[in-house]
């Protein structure tokens, strides 16, 4: 299992992917806004998505575990 941490304090603002889906390496999982820039949180590794931790609009700190791949 990888997790996939939040790069910095922000709010997502949107999710790309759901549980279940598969992910390549370097895939955006979702958008990340912080200091009014849009920021791609990316994929670590391939594989699935075995979980999201987080919610639209909901504001997380820097690393926060976003979501896991397994």
């Amino acid at each position: 299992m990888t997790n996939v941490y939040a790069p910095m304090i922000g709010k997502i603002v949107k999710i790309n992917l759901k549980t279940g889906d598969k992910v390549e390496e370097n895939q955006p999982v979702m958008i990340l806004e912080s200091m009014k820039m849009e920021i791609d949180v990316i994929a670590p590794v391939g594989g699935m998505i075995k979980e999201i931790n987080v919610k639209e609009q909901q504001a997380v700190e820097s690393d926060t575990v976003l979501a896991v791949i397994g």
